[in-house]
């Protein structure tokens, strides 16, 4: 069984979600710590046809709370807006902001459980199955840290597989999970994935999934979420 364990992000780049489909269980870690400053909220779209971020609004963000303690402020609306005036001629528009209105009226605001919950929307929209679960549904010892926490849940979750993205390289240690029974692997995203985005610009790699969704069918997108390479 693969696994994969990553915090709760807000439409990251297409790398997290190569990840969760390359993998049969999928852990948000959502009872740690949050990261001020870090990609939580935030992320890449495209605007006025050049890369831009977007952030959306948080209740309560902290490095002194959990995941599962912080809560969504924003009503999307000026966020929607943004993407209608700067998407509304990509081949896949309509599909992709039907997706995101599924995403954005969510009623739980929780930021872990609405997070969980556009995982699952995308996951559905691309036939994908892999299986989301919450770290703080797992019963753990969580007086563990980093490498001795994720190697507990994916005991006790029976993987014999551990996926990490390409950027935990040098955390882990290959050996170190060969002797706990599990096989380490690293996904890089392939350096020669690109799309056709607008017609006037050179490709922009590195986006938000959103970018991704606003111009590649179901079946591109997930050609897209192949294209990975495992170290």
């Amino acid at each position: 069984m693969k696994l994969g364990i990553m915090q709760p992000y807000f439409m990251p780049y297409i790398g997290y979600f190569q990840l969760m489909k390359a993998v049969d269980k999928y852990v948000i870690y959502n009872d740690v710590n949050y990261i001020k400053g870090g990609w939580v909220a935030r992320n890449n779209i495209l605007i006025q046809e050049q890369k831009q971020l977007f952030i959306i609004q948080l209740q309560g963000a902290s490095p002194n709370k959990c995941f599962n303690e912080i809560h969504i402020l924003d009503n999307f609306k000026k966020f929607r807006k943004t993407l209608e005036m700067n998407y509304s001629k990509a081949p896949c528009f309509i599909q992709a902001m039907e997706l995101m209105d599924k995403i954005f009226s969510f009623p739980n605001k929780r930021l872990d459980l609405f997070i969980q919950n556009s995982f699952k929307q995308i996951l559905s929209y691309l036939n994908i199955d892999t299986e989301l679960i919450l770290s703080s549904d797992i019963a753990k010892d969580n007086s563990l840290k980093g490498k001795d926490k994720v190697l507990e849940i994916s005991k006790l979750l029976d993987a014999d597989t551990y996926y990490n993205a390409i950027g935990g390289k040098d955390l882990y240690d290959k050996k170190e999970f060969a002797d706990n029974g599990i096989s380490l692997r690293f996904l890089k995203t392939n350096d020669t994935l690109h799309y056709m985005q607008f017609p006037d610009i050179d490709f922009v790699p590195n986006l938000s999934i959103i970018d991704v969704l606003m111009f590649n069918s179901v079946k591109e997108t997930n050609k897209l979420l192949d294209n990975y390479i495992l170290e």
